[in-house]
């Protein structure tokens, strides 16, 4: 559909670039917010480091991984195990803020603008900044659920009571067998609502906001900003694709895009695009800053 050839953010200089986004953000009729992982790490959610030392020393000295990652496929031998690690891993990735005020300064940028916001990110950032739920798309799952593992039926359910209490009831890196959290259906284990094979719960929230945002899509014709923000190649089919062909499809819109080191378009849209290599953050701080005259 698209040609291979990319443009990086090269195509201008950053400040030039910074001060064309924030007219944009200006001129819009609305704006299309899609979110990677590179949002939450600009805003501070890093998987290793010190971070991941502050809160799993002990389980890299018992099991010799460095990072929250690779904590998260390791072989556990008992569910109480696993569960001691993921407990953690969800408190500090979901049900704290994130260190940076990343998505509150975006929130500030767009929350008087005509905006919805599709994300692959599942550690609901965007919700605990202000962006209003029924204008955000989790595509992939959200840390604060859990469902069937087999599954025997299409429901979610909230985790952050019983969450809290494996964080405050572990001892030497093992949930009370009680706490292991099952089916109230079926019996057996329950697991994160996080896609990662075909076993992941579509739920009626998921269904309902995948139906607004389509919506929203098909109601904007005018001056649409597509603003892609920390969007890798993992999944490019749900953000990165579809807004470069919505981008070509509308004459009027725009597509932009914040990324460190992956910031680049499509020759198709490329007099239509602004490309920043950079962290989001540092961008964003720079929007705000901008002195630049919107008319």
């Amino acid at each position: 559909m698209f040609s291979r050839m990319k443009i990086t953010a090269f195509t201008g200089n950053y400040s030039d670039n910074i001060k064309r986004l924030k007219k944009a953000l200006a001129e819009c009729d609305a704006v299309v917010i899609g979110a990677g992982a590179g949002l939450s790490t600009s805003a501070g959610f890093v998987y290793s480091g010190e971070r991941f030392e502050k809160h799993f020393s002990d389980f890299e000295k018992k099991y010799g991984f460095h990072d929250m990652y690779a904590g998260g496929f390791y072989p556990y031998q008992t569910k109480e195990e696993f569960w001691a690690y993921w407990s953690r891993y969800i408190y500090v990735n979901r049900y704290t803020d994130a260190p940076k005020p990343v998505y509150n300064e975006l929130f500030e940028l767009v929350k008087n603008k005509d905006y919805f916001v599709i994300t692959t990110n599942v550690d609901h950032c965007f919700q605990k900044a202000g962006f209003d739920k029924k204008r955000l798309f989790y595509t992939q799952g959200d840390y604060g659920l859990f469902q069937c593992s087999v599954p025997c039926h299409d429901k979610t359910y909230e985790n952050k009571e019983i969450i809290r209490r494996m964080v405050e009831e572990q001892k030497d890196m093992r949930v009370p067998t009680e706490l292991l959290p099952t089916c109230p259906v079926c019996g057996e284990p329950m697991t994160m609502n996080l896609r990662s094979d075909d076993t992941f719960v579509e739920d009626e929230g998921w269904h309902e906001a995948a139906e607004r945002y389509e919506n929203f899509l098909r109601t904007r014709k005018g001056k649409v900003l597509f603003l892609e923000l920390g969007v890798g190649y993992n999944t490019p089919g749900i953000i990165k694709y579809p807004f470069w062909q919505m981008t070509a499809k509308n004459p009027n819109a725009t597509f932009a895009c914040i990324n460190y080191g992956e910031a680049v378009t499509i020759d198709e849209i490329a007099d239509r695009s602004i490309c920043i290599d950079g962290d989001i953050g540092d961008a964003i701080d720079a929007i705000i800053r901008s002195s630049a005259t919107i008319r």
